[in-house]
């Protein structure tokens, strides 16, 4: 089983203590993301004057899209693996029956 890692972390400017079953690499890497996020909404004239709350939701918002983008993306994917999957092995079935017909013409000829 993983052992749980504990590492300090800076959020918008703020000290957290993040724990889990993750590398203290990967949770620096997921604080540096969102403050890549938070960086990139106040650097927007009218986001800095929008209630704090409305700021929380914008970056849920803005976090819930990368997630649902990169899940569509995924999907996508996917289904190229899929169908080139279908594409190897309709080749592969393409390969046999030919190697088959040779064998029996050179069996003929023999």
């Amino acid at each position: 089983m993983a052992s749980r890692t504990a590492t300090k972390v800076t959020i918008g400017g703020k000290t957290y203590t993040l724990s889990g079953n993750e590398s203290e690499e990967y949770l620096q890497e997921v604080a540096s993301y969102l403050n890549g996020k938070i960086a990139q909404l106040r650097s927007d004239e009218e986001y800095r004057n929008v209630p704090l709350d409305m700021r929380n939701v914008l970056l849920q918002l803005n976090l819930a899209d990368d997630y649902f983008k990169a899940r569509n993306e995924i999907r996508r994917l996917q289904k190229i693996i899929e169908e080139r999957d279908q594409e190897l092995a309709d080749f592969k079935h393409e390969l046999v029956a030919a190697q088959m017909k040779l064998a029996g013409a050179a069996k003929k000829q023999a």
